[in-house]
């Protein structure tokens, strides 16, 4: 099933192609350079027992919903959110290309994340990330979305690499 939402105008620039977000398959063909890249940066920085990404086919489960933000075909942003629970959701997988960075995709991608999650029935949202400096942008992009900082949840430990956070969708 694919469902499309384009960026509002505000967020893309007369001249330019719109970005559209779709549930889309993360085993996709087209989608390797988003995957190299994410799993590059979480590599970058955080011990190998820190990481908590999810690859392509973990991600290809009916407990995930998977998005893809394009430009004229081309896949510029994923994100994802993982049923925990009834109510209960995580964030996975969120990347922006550093090359489409600075459009607001994150943001863009966040907000159709929280809307999907609401329409499946989630009244709450949960994330991992890192504590490194090379996640400052996604701590803060969280925060000024609402999400508080919480404890560990769902299988995760006390781990000092990582900062859980969570967020009522009510």
């Amino acid at each position: 099933m694919t469902q499309t939402g384009t960026l509002p105008a505000a967020a893309t620039p007369a001249a330019a192609t719109p970005v559209t977000i779709a549930r889309e398959d993360p085993l996709g063909a087209d989608l390797a350079l988003l995957f190299e890249r994410h799993t590059a940066a979480m590599h970058e920085d955080t011990p190998p027992e820190s990481i908590h990404m999810m690859d392509a086919s973990e991600l290809a489960i009916p407990e995930v919903a998977f998005f893809v933000a394009r430009e004229a075909g081309r896949a510029l942003a994923m994100g994802a959110f993982k049923r925990l629970s009834g109510t209960h959701g995580e964030i996975k997988s969120m990347h922006v290309l550093a090359e489409a960075r600075g459009k607001g995709l994150s943001r863009t991608m966040l907000a159709r994340i929280e809307a999907e999650a609401r329409a499946a029935g989630l009244t709450r949202l949960s994330l991992e990330t890192g504590v490194q400096p090379s996640f400052a942008a996604a701590r803060a992009l969280y925060e000024t979305a609402g999400y508080r900082v919480c404890g560990p949840f769902e299988g995760y430990w006390d781990d000092p690499n990582s900062l859980f956070m969570t967020k009522d969708l009510g």
